[in-house]
């Protein structure tokens, strides 16, 4: 069933499904959605779902290119919060492309390594350990379903706030299952 990981012998699968099961739970979050509702910062916070979606893609994908071997230098220059700002011509639907290409990256960096491969930590990154050489892969993808479990939890509280939606009704819309005596799919307002 959509909203849990299924089980996995290997532990790297059994990884690998959780993030997945995360990153639909933000998909569910922006269903049904338009370009303006995704880029409403509806609570106390900056963050939008566009902006969420936007950050949790070039996180990952940072990530994956350490795993993989092709971390770039730290920008110091780089404003943090503009990672969160949906730029005019990034619209949601390609913000979730661009998350689903990073998701498939993923899988392809990953499904080839073994949870204990070293993954060298950046030295010029000014929050990263300095006393430490290497992450396993195992602390990476535990990490990344970390900041994509936060975020989608973000998620729901900016869509709540956009037109009341919660995650199952949305999860049940956007997989199109029917409904049951405990569970209603999300419908846009006036269907």
């Amino acid at each position: 069933m959509p909203g849990f990981a299924n089980a996995h012998s290997e532990e790297r699968d059994q990884l690998l499904a959780y993030l997945a099961v995360q990153r639909d739970h933000l998909r569910s979050a922006s269903f049904g959605l338009s370009d303006a509702q995704a880029r409403l910062t509806s609570s106390a916070s900056a963050l939008s779902i566009s902006g969420i979606v936007k950050h949790l893609a070039g996180a990952e994908a940072f990530w994956i290119d350490m795993v993989a071997g092709r971390a770039r230098p730290f920008d110091r220059s780089a404003d943090y919060e503009e990672g969160f700002r949906p730029g005019p011509e990034e619209s949601l639907a390609r913000l979730l492309e661009r998350y689903g290409e990073v998701a498939a990256e993923t899988e392809a960096v990953v499904g080839s390594l073994p949870v204990d491969h070293p993954v060298p930590v950046p030295k010029d990154v000014p929050w990263f350990p300095k006393d430490l050489e290497a992450w396993p892969l195992r602390w990476v993808l535990l990490h990344l379903i970390e900041e994509t479990a936060r975020h989608a939890g973000h998620a729901d509280i900016v869509r709540e706030s956009i037109d009341g939606a919660t995650w199952l009704p949305l999860m049940y819309a956007a997989e199109g299952l029917p409904p049951n005596p405990w569970i209603k799919p999300w419908e846009p307002a006036g269907s």
